[in-house]
């Protein structure tokens, strides 16, 4: 069995390896940056983000002078009557802005997070969808 020097080791390797953001933050946690898909069609954007261990109570979402951020912290839950002696991971929060080209209605933004995934809907505000321009003769 491996011991807790060796164990505190290994996580640390994992963490090194993990993707990171370039942010200083006032806690003493590793900060992720989250894999994300980014969708479009004529009237939205739609944005997923891998964020395991996050739910909706820890996720915070600002769309700020176009600046799209989302964060996340993690919070691991041991199991009622068991002891925790090995975790392959470490807590930590994630991380991620975006800047946002397109005008967004403000007010039909949704989110949603399940089974660690984060969706955020961002409808497009009408100038900016496309429109048909009828040409008289």
């Amino acid at each position: 069995m491996a011991t807790d020097k060796q164990l505190q080791k290994k996580q640390a390797r994992d963490v090194e390896k993990a993707p990171q953001a370039a942010v200083e933050e006032t806690q003493d946690r590793p900060v992720f940056v989250p894999f994300t898909d980014i969708y479009e069609d004529k009237n939205s954007f739609a944005l997923f983000a891998d964020m395991p261990g996050v739910d909706d109570k820890n996720v915070d979402i600002t769309l700020e002078e176009n600046v799209l951020t989302i964060v996340g912290h993690q919070k691991a839950a041991v199991p009622e009557g068991l002891e925790l002696i090995y975790r392959g991971y470490q807590e930590g929060m994630f991380k991620r802005s975006f800047t946002i080209s397109a005008p967004i209605d403000r007010d039909k933004i949704s989110a949603k997070i399940k089974n660690g995934v984060l969706g955020v809907s961002l409808p497009k505000a009408e100038e900016a969808k496309p429109r048909k321009i009828a040409v008289s003769s």
